[in-house]
């Protein structure tokens, strides 16, 4: 390189001034300029080559880094949004807000945290009660796991994971009775018939049952039989049932089978079915149709037993008689308050789209999600957009010897509500 420079300053054409210190123009003697044009130019471009070779090997620098993470999730900072800029907000961007990070409005949320308060209080947590039921949310609505949470609030990912399993099992324990409940008061009950006609054109129905599956994210690896997990769509999960109201509003939810078991078996096994099985819940509304006394009663699919007290469609493709597919389409729409519901919560908690907590503690946290749905649906929290599940069709279970009673009442007078409806249309 330097010979080069040497050859290229060999071919300049001396200068015959220079500049003096003063500033002035000076003439230069044979000696200085032989001087000044044998050095300037190679101390010139020896720089201008060591500058170019700098620029060119200099590795691209990475951008100055941002604030931390876990700076912007501190007790600080959150403290500084709930208490400071949430009141000189405009309250309808401060609920925007507050449902992207948690997943419902400011008002909500400290519902929320005002029952569950005390409770945490007598756990002697180190963290703001506010702050912990904000931190759990978040996991909730996003669906995010405990390490990721962990990372952003800069904790241990077990405390993350103690302080998940504390607030789920308080929302699922201590506000479950106050925020699902069955519509057995007569206010309630008259209100919520009386919706269900305005759908569906038959009296007397107090509610929608249906069952979906809860995606699992992993199982332990010491189960004896994780293949009872596995559902009919090949996937790991466990099950849930609700039943809702013309509001979407859960008022009986049961977590008690995994994936492979049908709809069925797990509405036999849940305690609502037991206690209408008994005769423990006996509504005493009673609609007289056609001469029957028609009590209040649930509506479901076909996956589940014809019973006096849980109506199921004659087909599940309209092949009946025009009275049978006038009670069916009527008796759908009334299904599709707990399809929606469904859609709502999954769509709402996420994590409820793949279950990221431990296998012990997850039925806790669906029932959390159930009471947080509850809460969104009672304060008319914007609906989310649903989650849409693939439809399923089962065959129609057999009766059992238990059931039969209760079968051929149910067989009864469903067929007198069809004949009845279809007659109101007629006549219209």
């Amino acid at each position: 390189m330097l010979s080069n420079l040497l050859h290229l300053q060999n071919q300049l054409d001396p200068t015959t001034s220079l500049l003096s210190d003063s500033g002035t123009t000076t003439s230069a003697t044979p000696s200085a300029l032989l001087t000044t044009t044998s050095a300037a130019p190679l101390l010139f471009f020896t720089i201008a080559a060591v500058l170019s070779y700098i620029s060119t090997a200099r590795k691209p620098q990475s951008p100055p880094p941002s604030p931390s993470t876990a700076a912007q999730y501190s007790v600080a900072a959150f403290r500084a949004l709930s208490t400071e800029r949430i009141w000189a907000m405009d309250p309808h961007t401060r609920d925007v807000q507050w449902r992207s990070l948690y997943g419902l409005s400011f008002p909500v949320f400290n519902t929320v945290v005002e029952k569950l308060k005390p409770y945490i209080a007598q756990s002697n947590l180190s963290l703001p009660s506010d702050y912990a039921v904000a931190m759990v949310l978040s996991r909730l609505s996003g669906g995010i796991s405990a390490k990721t949470v962990a990372k952003r609030y800069s904790l241990e990912p077990y405390l993350v994971s103690k302080i998940t399993n504390m607030v789920t099992r308080l929302l699922s324990t201590k506000l479950y009775p106050e925020f699902i409940k069955i519509p057995a008061g007569r206010r309630r009950l008259q209100e919520t018939t009386a919706a269900f006609a305005e759908i569906a054109s038959l009296p007397n129905i107090c509610g929608a049952i249906d069952n979906t599956h809860i995606r699992l994210h992993s199982l332990p690896s010491n189960l004896p039989n994780p293949n009872i997990f596995i559902n009919s769509n090949g996937y790991k999960s466990i099950q849930l049932q609700v039943v809702a109201d013309h509001k979407k509003i859960f008022w009986d939810v049961c977590v008690k089978a995994p994936g492979a078991v049908d709809d069925v078996a797990h509405f036999r096994d849940s305690l609502l079915y037991n206690r209408l099985i008994s005769g423990d819940i006996v509504w005493e509304k009673v609609v007289n149709v056609k001469g029957h006394a028609v009590r209040p009663y649930v509506v479901g699919d076909w996956c589940y037993p014809l019973l006096s007290f849980l109506l199921t469609p004659f087909s599940w493709n309209q092949t009946g008689n025009p009275a049978q597919n006038a009670f069916d389409e009527g008796l759908m729409k009334a299904r599709k308050m707990v399809v929606d519901g469904i859609g709502l919560l999954k769509g709402r908690w996420r994590i409820l789209q793949d279950m990221n907590v431990g296998l012990n503690h997850a039925p806790q946290t669906i029932v959390a999600c159930c009471v947080l749905h509850n809460l969104c649906q009672i304060a008319r929290e914007p609906e989310p957009e649903l989650w849409k599940e693939p439809e399923e069709r089962g065959v129609v279970p057999r009766v059992l010897e238990s059931e039969k009673s209760f079968y051929y009442f149910g067989e009864s007078f469903r067929q007198v509500l069809a004949d009845d409806l279809y007659q109101r249309l007629s006549s219209r």
